[in-house]
């Protein structure tokens, strides 16, 4: 396992069992990010990245009883956190990196990544693995249920001009990898960019 790896497991290991309570009221913020998906009944969507499923249900609630809901992490204890709520009800949980999905090659129509990028130990190929699981014409939205300064201010931290997640480096970086960005919100309240696969 390479380093990168093992600090991500290392990092969300720690904090599995109590991260749901450390941040209890973002489901709003999950359901309306979904929501912006546009995801129709019988679709079939990945949580990449989904730590304790939180969005599992706003994606099954969208895709309905014959869709398709896949949830994948890197960290066996956020997926046994996401078992202790039940979220498993609502999709697949899989052991899997997003680095190389167990999937086929477009056999989805959108991917769901929740605070995913700063976690991306190579954003560039790691992006270009998940447009590769998805139909042209699919759909990537990147999320956050605070903005960039909230988040940098709870994290007692200053946004630098790097920052993967500033639209000058987002933007490039998803047409790099095979996407096109179609819409940006950077607010207190959220964070949310979606793009679509580029063909």
């Amino acid at each position: 396992m390479s380093d990168d790896r093992r600090h991500v497991q290392e990092f969300f290991t720690a904090r599995a069992a109590d991260w749901d309570a450390r941040f209890p009221d973002d489901g709003p913020a999950y359901a309306a990010a979904v929501a912006e998906l546009g995801l129709r009944e019988g679709g079939r969507v990945l949580d990449a990245g989904c730590g304790t499923g939180r969005a599992l249900p706003p994606l099954r609630a969208a895709v309905g009883a014959s869709g398709v809901v896949l949830g994948a992490d890197l960290t066996p204890a956020m997926l046994a956190a996401a078992v202790a709520a039940g979220r498993d009800r609502d999709g697949r949980l899989l052991l899997a990196d997003v680095a190389a999905l167990p999937l086929r090659s477009g056999s989805l129509d959108a991917v769901f990544g929740a605070g995913l990028i700063a976690h991306l130990p190579e954003p560039e190929r790691n992006l270009r693995e998940l447009r590769r699981v998805v139909r042209p014409g699919g759909v990537l939205a990147l999320f956050h249920p605070i903005g960039r300064a909230a988040l940098a201010a709870r994290q007692g931290r200053r946004i630098t001009p790097d920052d993967l997640r500033g639209e000058p480096n987002l933007r490039p970086l998803l047409a790099r990898s095979g996407w096109h960005m179609t819409s940006y919100i950077d607010e207190d309240a959220r964070f949310l960019a979606l793009a679509v696969r580029a063909d």
